[in-house]
Order: structure tokens, then C-alpha cells, then sequence
């Protein structure tokens, strides 16, 4: 691991803080955000953030990447496809499965295993994220969408940015919920003290969760939720759940583990993708089943107290 230290000319008083950190140690913009988004970049300790605006004198440190290893297919990585055509592929992951390359992984991951599914991904979107619109965390399960052409990938980012793709997932957390429905609204930002973690803080980007009460187990003190995203903060519903003191079954790094129900992993499916089609219109809604880990842990707890197992449509979990 190697870091630089950089300190902001008056040629670049007042720019971007990628475009000055990209100009100064020689590296792409994309790279620099890069470093950026992974908090390996402060001023102070304090993170920095991409569209921060730097001033003269600021002393910046930046952790460098490791050398770029360059994508390839890799046909042994295991996911399925829920629905796909010639635009968008929706992947249902896996648990375990890390989406991309980063922090030290450079192989086996679910782009390289895309690449050699489909070929044609290869210069659509990100270098070395081919066709990849949004991503899941390593050890969350269930349904992402991919563009298949450059003009999806557009399309289908610019849905992202302005809220228009419906992203719902199901979680187990801790504790029991007297309400039925709520709305969690709490800027996230990266944590100082742990940069591979976030938190709930005032200077974070705004962050909205919403949520529903399926079903509640009072002797377990355990509740199974159906929440949807309005945004697409990193950990936003394991960090928000935290915020609210319900935090998530299973996650060792913002909640309990070895409580009733825990599945040996953070309990949370993205269970429902719905969308307009990028180019034909056309409505598109995939529900992704639970994956077997999850069943056996709702079965270990019993008939709820309150609700039942069966997901907002009524469809049985």
C-alpha cells in the first residue's frame, strides 16, 4: 500500500477534488474517484469527497491502488439471470459473490463472470465493470440490473440518478416494531474512525429508506421488514436500520450476531426489481425467491407473533 501526499497548488485553488487529485499524482479521473469513493483520500483525517472543491494549501494524503490486472472471463463464477433480452440482463447474485473488482480482490468476481457469459459487455459503462448499473455487497443477495449496450447503460444510470427504478429488499431485524410502516431520513457519510464503514451523519449525502412491517416474533424479538431504497447509499439500509437502534440479523459490522434467526450473514435479499424498460417501455418486475440460507432461518423461528410469512403481495416467503 503506498500513499501520497499531496499539497493543492494556487493553479488549482477552488476545483474539483478528483480533477486536482487525477491532475497531481498522474492518474485518471476515474481512478481518482476511485480513491475517492473507497475513503482513501483526506484532508486531516477527514474524508474527501469527489465534488469537494480543494483550496491552496490544502494537504491531501491519498492511498494508491494496487497496479490495474485487466478484466478477464472467467467462466467458473456461479450466478443466475432472472430475466434478460437483448438490452438489460437482471442477475439474481448469490451470496458471497463481490460484484467488482477493489480492495485487494482482482478476481472471481461477478463482472468477471458476466464477461465471459456475455462477451458484448466488454466497453459498455465502467472499465473493468462492464455493463454493471448498481452493485449488491458481497454477502446481500438477490436481484441487480446490467445493460447489455451502451445506450442501455445510459438510460438505466440516469433511472438510477433520478429514482426511477424500484429496488425492494426483505430484512430480518433486531427488536419489534409497534408501527407498521415508516420512512428513515438520514444523510449518510463515510466513518472517520473506520473507513471501511459508514454512518448516519449531518454533512453525509441524503439517504431515505423506507420500510413495512411483515411480520413481528415478540418472544424473539425479532421482526421480518419489506423496505424500499428511494436512494442508493452505500450500506444505506444497514446503516440506517442501525440509526433507529433495529439493526439487521447477522451483520457483524453494524449489528448483532448469534441471535435468533441469524443466518451466519447479514439477513438481507434484494427480493424485488421493477422498472421501465430502457428502450421498449415496457413495465419490467422480477422477484428474485429467498435463498435457501434465509428460508431455514425464518422456519427456526416459528409462526410470528404478529403478521405472517408471506411478502406484501401475499406471495409466501
Amino acid at each position: 500500500m503506498t500513499r501520497r501526499t499531496i499539497e493543492v497548488p494556487e493553479g488549482h485553488d477552488g476545483d474539483r477534488a478528483d480533477k486536482t487529485i487525477a491532475t497531481m499524482l498522474g492518474i485518471s479521473r476515474r481512478v481518482a474517484k476511485s480513491i475517492i469513493d473507497s475513503g482513501d483520500a483526506t484532508i486531516g483525517g477527514n474524508p474527501v469527497g469527489a465534488s469537494d472543491r480543494l483550496h491552496t494549501g490544502d494537504v491531501v494524503e491519498a492511498v494508491m491502488p494496487p497496479p490495474e490486472v485487466p478484466l478477464e472471463a472467467d467462466a467458473t463464477v456461479e450466478f443466475s439471470i432472472a430475466y434478460e433480452d437483448p438490452s438489460i440482463i437482471v442477475i439474481d447474485k448469490p451470496v458471497g459473490l463481490v460484484v467488482h473488482p477493489g480492495s485487494g480482490r482482482t478476481t472471481g468476481t461477478l463482472a468477471h463472470g458476466l464477461l465471459a457469459r456475455y462477451p458484448e459487455l466488454e466497453g459498455v459503462g465502467q472499465k473493468d465493470r462492464w455493463g454493471i448499473v448498481h452493485r449488491l455487497d458481497r454477502d446481500t443477495s438477490g436481484l441487480m440490473v446490467v445493460a447489455r449496450t451502451e445506450k442501455a447503460y445510459e438510460t438505466l444510470t440516469e433511472m438510477m440518478r433520478s429514482r426511477l427504478i424500484k429496488r425492494r429488499y426483505l430484512t430480518l431485524v433486531r427488536g419489534v416494531f409497534t408501527n407498521t410502516t415508516g420512512t428513515i431520513d438520514a444523510p449518510i457519510s463515510r466513518n472517520i474512525a473506520n473507513r471501511t464503514r459508514m454512518r448516519v451523519a449531518k454533512e453525509g449525502r441524503p439517504a431515505i429508506t423506507h420500510y413495512r412491517r411483515l411480520a413481528t416474533w415478540d418472544h424473539r424479538e425479532v421482526s421480518l421488514l419489506s423496505v424500499v431504497l428511494e436512494t442508493g447509499r452505500t450500506h444505506q439500509i444497514r446503516v440506517h436500520m442501525r440509526s433507529i437502534d433495529h439493526p439487521i440479523v447477522g451483520d457483524p459490522a453494524y449489528g448483532r450476531t448469534g441471535i435468533a434467526g441469524d443466518p451466519g450473514r447479514p439477513w438481507l435479499h434484494a427480493r424485488q426489481l421493477s422498472l421501465t424498460h430502457p428502450l421498449s417501455g415496457e413495465a419490467i418486475d422480477v422477484v428474485s425467491p429467498l435463498p435457501n440460507d434465509l428460508s431455514d432461518s425464518l422456519a427456526t423461528l416459528g409462526d410470528p407473533d404478529h403478521g405472517d410469512l408471506a411478502d406484501v403481495d401475499g406471495e409466501d416467503l
